[in-house]
């Protein structure tokens, strides 16, 4: 899978295909400029949960049984279900995929899993004698549970700066295979842990920014390509602060990726209806867009290879309490359209 120069960048001889993408939202997503898009949204942000936690874990569900009907297969047809979120223990995709019955793995990147697990999946497949023919990577979030869980209750009404990102209530799923189908996945090149030297959970931005830069530039160098062999660079959940900031930081390394650079935090809400600050975060933003958005367009033709570099700030609760600083992580996967059409 390694060409053994590149230390980092896996390359697969047989690429994994990705099938089909499920995507479902609340309100807020669904009243942004990308809700024709979604496959499912609930105005209630609920899902048919009781608490926003549980509201979380019906969300995973609910984009589950979203993918296998638009795939057309079974649950039992899945081989292994990779996923996660933003609460404590990943609890909910755990709670919300248990009643499937189908051979799981917990992943937690922050606001990067979706990335991470398609990474996972596509190694997952990769091998020769993978006994996998069928994986499914979900990831979710929930704006309520996780200003409860990193910040403060929504009761409390504590002010954001300008800096701060709405944490999206959102998820995205996709099916991966071994059997052909209409994108392939390229390449996939695991994150470094990056420190920011920032403590301020109200500007995640600029804490994953230096990530995305270090990872990028990574990659580019392993395999000797520049931003212009890729028809769109797509990250995660910079929102405006850390966009700004990944495209100075690029500069001064000499690249330039401004025409190429969409960022899902930006694109998920209307900044002038929309009281989002500096626009989304959380990890059912980049899956949600991706699923939605990106997806079809790499189906239709309107791109043919693209970076998806998910975004993900490393910190807990106790963590920020106790003044540390908020390392970032961007593993990064190149998405193709099939290239035996």
């Amino acid at each position: 899978m390694n060409d053994g120069q590149n230390r980092h960048v896996i390359t697969f001889p047989r690429p994994p295909h990705i099938w089909f993408s499920a995507s479902a939202v609340g309100g807020e997503e669904y009243n942004g400029p990308l809700g024709q898009y979604f496959d499912f949204h609930d105005p209630t942000d609920r899902f048919g949960g009781d608490t926003w936690e549980h509201a979380e874990a019906c969300l995973a569900g609910t984009v589950f049984s979203l993918l296998l009907k638009k795939s057309k297969i079974s649950h039992k047809d899945i081989d292994l279900l990779i996923a996660g979120d933003l609460q404590n223990q990943c609890m909910a995709s755990s709670e919300g995929l248990m009643g499937f019955g189908v051979p799981y793995l917990g992943l937690y990147g922050a606001c990067s899993t979706c990335g991470e697990g398609l990474l996972t999946g596509a190694m997952a497949l990769a091998s020769e004698n993978s006994p996998f023919r069928h994986v499914v990577t979900l990831t979710t979030s929930h704006y309520c549970a996780a200003e409860r869980q990193y910040r403060t209750p929504l009761e409390y009404g504590a002010q954001r700066p300008p800096t701060a990102q709405w944490t999206a209530t959102a998820g995205g799923a996709f099916l991966l295979t071994k059997d052909k189908g209409p994108l392939e996945i390229e390449a996939v090149m695991p994150g470094r842990i990056v420190d920011s030297g920032l403590s301020d959970a109200g500007n995640m931005g600029a804490a994953m920014a230096p990530a995305v830069c270090d990872s990028l530039l990574r990659y580019l160098k392993e395999r000797g390509e520049s931003p212009s062999d890729y028809d769109a660079i797509i990250t995660g959940d910079l929102a405006k602060e850390g966009s700004l900031i990944l495209e100075k930081l690029l500069e001064n390394e000499g690249v330039s990726i401004k025409n190429l650079h969409f960022d899902c935090g930006k694109l998920l809400y209307d900044y002038t209806t929309q009281d989002v600050h500096a626009g989304a975060s959380g990890c059912g933003c980049s899956a949600s867009v991706l699923a939605s958005y990106f997806f079809p367009r790499l189906v239709e033709g309107k791109y043919e290879r693209v970076l998806f570099i998910a975004t993900g700030a490393l910190m807990s609760p106790s963590s920020l309490l106790q003044g540390g600083h908020i390392a970032g992580i961007a593993p990064v996967v190149c998405l193709r359209t099939r290239q035996d059409q």
